[in-house]
């Protein structure tokens, strides 16, 4: 009776389709993992990501293999994977679209879409790389973060709207904070400079006007987490 059952289980998939379904899913979602390495931009790039990449993928495929036609095993995996809580956000909404391009891929071999998920992987990764290669959607204007340590006793409405307006298409108050226990005053602005600025007697024209305090220019925030 005990034996019987066992062959019950069992007879759904063969060692071979076990075989097939792990060593596929490691296969792609091993070049999924390439593309995304080499397609990263910023600095939160981590390892540890990079291999919950394939371990998600060979996982769900195993899950979709276990669940098969079963609706009443697709229920009871729902409930278990429901209690897990993950702590670690996602840093930015491209890596969830790697989380889903994974797990896709896996739900498909699976399911033993096996061409499916060949042809999905190879195209959408396709698509990534060309994206990467020519900066497609890429802002035509680069934001730059301007900050300026101001003297208490400087006024600051207006002080810095001379080189700012040669210097930048656009400038934005973002914040002003005192520091260096209140003897300075920190101004931030978020500006887009022009594209023949140059960097050097912008800042030059800055200090003039702040006494030669602390000015600090970051180039390219959008590709950095802050």
């Amino acid at each position: 009776m005990g034996t019987l059952g066992l062959q019950d289980l069992t007879a759904v998939f063969s060692a071979g389709d076990v075989a097939v379904t792990l060593a596929l899913s490691f296969v792609l979602s091993s070049a999924i993992a390439w593309v995304y390495q080499v397609t990263h931009r910023g600095v939160s790039y981590t390892q540890s990501f990079v291999h919950t990449l394939v371990l998600g993928g060979m996982v769900v495929a195993v899950v979709m293999l276990i669940v098969g036609s079963s609706v009443a095993r697709a229920f009871a995996l729902l409930g278990a994977l429901s209690i897990v809580r993950f702590r670690n956000a996602v840093k930015e909404p491209r890596d969830a679209g790697f989380v889903f391009f994974s797990l896709a891929t896996g739900m498909a071999i699976g399911t033993r879409f096996y061409l499916l998920a060949v042809i999905a992987t190879l195209l959408i990764s396709l698509g990534i790389l060309i994206m990467t290669r020519f900066n497609w959607y890429a802002s035509p204007m680069q934001g730059q973060i301007l900050t300026v340590q101001m003297r208490n006793d400087t006024a600051l409405d207006g002080s810095l709207d001379a080189p700012l307006q040669r210097y930048t298409s656009s400038a934005e108050l973002i914040s002003i904070d005192s520091v260096r226990g209140g003897l300075l005053t920190e101004l931030t602005y978020s500006v887009g400079l022009k594209r023949r600025t140059r960097i050097q007697e912008f800042l030059a024209e800055i200090r003039a006007l702040n006494g030669d305090n602390r000015v600090t220019l970051l180039v390219g925030y959008d590709n950095t987490d802050l």
